[in-house]
């Protein structure tokens, strides 16, 4: 999901060690306090204007009295800080004054909105090492990985600038004489937005720049696990719309868990119902916002593949899979979980990416040397150990890893197994943990079926120097998914282009090329300049 990080990053990010919050380090104890915020070593978390304490709800004022929720680093366990969640009520209270809001954002011309997206912008590049340091503390992943995600947010507040001179359709030609046919986009109205824990900046900014240059209004739900993130992300955006004398309410934000998401779900005065997350969680989303007959954008799980073939070139290849099944701690929707292997270089290319494997250095997400950092959860960490159980009972053999580590936090091994068979249980499971299931095919055929077998439909990607191959894969008989990939890593993808998969990986698009679309209503318009009145098709009515 995240842009075009690759594993010279890390390497690349020695300047770390100079920055203010390279002394930052998951691993030392809370005695002081029992909140990291309280730390001295934490005290860059205010700078975000968090505090012990945060209100929830936002939406044009700071509020919420409904539960209050503690946000754990995932490195150690240890508490950071605290957010009050909303209530029923405060949702009510927070969607009426949103839905008030989008009046007067609606009314604001198309590049006009792309300038306060762009202020957006500039806002989140001025905190953006600081609020990567929380996407960091907060969420597991490491550091150069957490300013990434905040900077594909800002990438995003680019494109949308000017996407905002450019939304327009077509004018088509009438079969009528002193008529014209053309097509009119407006705002769908309020864009209702949950995200999940694993990239809790640049999923939410994805949609939110997108949906205010086309004019509409957002209502921000994050992960329950992710909530300063949260607070912090809307306090940066709140700050640009009072500074332009806009309704806070354009963006507003209600943190809470399944009563608020289910709330958005149901509420038919959210126009379109955009929700990342588990595919079991999702058609649940589905089938609630279909029941109104709402609009829904679903970005759901990914069982993704990486085909190597005979002719791959293999220092491609290794990097590759090593970095889009590691990456994030195996926690990306794009991340590799299968790895098919034609069997004339099967043995080579697993003990070379077992190699790389205990090569990966394993450590405190703020070391600019940490290429792999903790699970988001303890309950990760369980489903990890139950998919390595289920692996060895289905026929798999664990070559490397499989244990968890002796350390504070929530930390595994990346764990590599061969010998299961293509359609084995565990291989068609998406679990969201850094397990490679490495594949043995003979055929093209074989290895195309294979990848379109599972139900996920996200992201896909060949080895090959064939160029016949690579057209067939990317054909009607090729890859099925959403993004389909040639010599680089299933994970990793441009903003520029569409992002989102078929399936049960939902069918929505987020981000580039078009998918603007599904932020607006179109309307087909017909209009008559003439003084009479033709029918179309030549139908006579007199």
């Amino acid at each position: 999901m995240q842009r075009c990080l690759t594993l010279t990053l890390a390497r690349h990010s020695k300047f770390i060690l100079r920055n203010k919050f390279a002394s930052v380090r998951c691993q030392q104890s809370a005695a002081m306090s029992g909140l990291l915020i309280n730390q001295p070593q934490y005290s860059w978390l205010k700078e975000l204007g968090l505090s012990e304490d945060n209100p929830g709800v936002y939406n044009g004022s700071w509020g919420g009295s409904g539960e209050v929720v503690t946000s754990y680093c995932p490195a150690n366990n240890e508490p950071i800080a605290r957010v009050t969640q909303a209530t029923l009520a405060e949702y009510e209270e927070t969607v009426q004054k949103t839905r008030e809001a989008w009046k007067m954002w609606a009314d604001i011309p198309a590049p006009k909105r792309g300038e306060i997206v762009r202020q957006i912008g500039d806002a989140l590049r001025k905190k953006i090492k600081v609020l990567g340091s929380l996407v960091s503390l907060e969420m597991g992943k490491i550091y150069v990985e957490g300013v990434g995600e905040v900077q594909e947010y800002v990438d995003v507040c680019d494109y949308a600038v000017g996407l905002s001179r450019m939304i327009g359709g077509p004018c088509l030609p009438s079969e009528r004489p002193g008529h014209a046919l053309i097509e009119q986009w407006n705002p769908v109205g309020l864009v209702g937005i949950i995200t999940a824990f694993n990239f809790p900046v640049a999923v939410y900014g994805w949609n939110n720049a997108i949906a205010l240059t086309c004019g509409n209004v957002c209502l921000w739900k994050g992960a329950p696990t992710t909530p300063l993130t949260s607070v912090a992300v809307t306090k940066i955006v709140a700050e640009v719309l009072e500074q332009n004398n806009l309704p806070g309410a354009i963006c507003s934000m209600t943190c809470g868990g399944a009563d608020i998401g289910t709330a958005m779900a149901k509420d038919e005065r959210v126009d379109l119902l955009s929700f990342t997350g588990s595919t079991h969680v999702g058609k649940m989303v589905a089938m609630m916002v279909q029941e109104r007959f709402g609009r829904k954008l679903l970005e759901l799980g990914g069982n993704n593949a990486i085909i190597a073939f005979e002719d791959a070139d293999l220092n491609l290849v290794v990097p590759s899979a090593v970095f889009a099944s590691v990456g994030t701690a195996g926690q990306r929707c794009t991340t590799t979980r299968r790895l098919m292997l034609h069997e004339s270089i099967h043995d080579t290319v697993v003990e070379r990416i077992a190699k790389a494997y205990k090569q990966v250095r394993i450590g405190d997400p703020w070391d600019p040397t940490t290429l792999y950092g903790p699970l988001h959860t303890k309950q990760a960490v369980q489903q990890y150990l139950a998919a390595i159980e289920q692996a060895k009972q289905q026929g798999g053999t664990l070559v490397c890893g499989g244990k968890v580590m002796d350390r504070p936090g929530n930390y595994v091994e990346p764990t590599i197994i061969t010998g299961l068979a293509h359609n084995a249980p565990i291989v068609h499971t998406e679990t969201f943990v850094p397990i490679l299931y490495v594949l043995k095919f003979k055929t093209e055929e074989e290895a195309f079926a294979w990848n379109n077998e599972v139900q996920q439909g996200l992201s896909s990607s060949i080895f090959t120097k064939d160029m016949g191959r690579v057209f067939r894969w990317l054909g009607p008989k090729g890859s099925d998914c959403g993004i389909v990939n040639v010599n680089i890593p299933t994970s990793g993808a441009e903003i520029g282009g569409a992002f989102g998969g078929e399936k049960h990986t939902g069918g929505g698009r987020e981000s580039g090329s078009d998918s603007w679309k599904q932020y607006m209503r179109r309307s087909t318009c017909t209009i008559n300049y003439s003084k009479d009145l033709p029918l179309a098709q030549g139908i006579k009515f007199e």
